[in-house]
């Protein structure tokens, strides 16, 4: 299941991109961004609720609650970041999403540094393989 999910991920992420590009043209980034996060927020607390797992809010465990306040930071700097990028009318979404996606490369790169996840060779191929297609857009 965890694969149908990936690739709906990579659909509905794909999806975004294009949205936020059409949608972002007469508003200032920061304020689309405080948007979209607002809208994310809403949905997440409904799927919580939806599921019945609002009860398990306050089994998180510190160490934990700080790791994941830590990654709504750096997912808000990534936001603001992305939809200031998007914003200006020169940038091709098509040339902003591969860069942005470098971020497959970064999180294989502190996979390995912080989590000492092994990467064979065969699987080191392909982040080189994003950095290539990355650098041959920009050129």
């Amino acid at each position: 299941m965890w694969i149908v999910l990936a690739f709906l991920s990579a659909l509905f992420a794909g999806a975004t991109a294009i949205l936020a590009k059409c949608g972002i043209q007469k508003v200032n980034s920061n304020v689309a961004t405080a948007l979209r996060t607002g809208v994310v927020l809403i949905f997440s607390w409904l799927m919580v609720f939806l599921v019945g797992s609002q009860d398990t809010v306050t089994e998180i465990p510190p160490k934990t609650l700080i790791f994941l306040v830590l990654s709504g930071l750096t997912t808000g700097a990534s936001w603001l970041c992305y939809y200031g990028a998007l914003h200006d009318p020169q940038a091709l979404t098509s040339v902003v999403v591969p860069i942005d996606k470098l971020s497959v490369v970064v999180t294989v790169i502190f996979s390995r540094i912080f989590l000492k996840e092994r990467l064979s060779r065969r699987a080191a191929f392909g982040p080189v393989l994003l950095v290539a297609g990355t650098l041959l857009q920009l050129l």
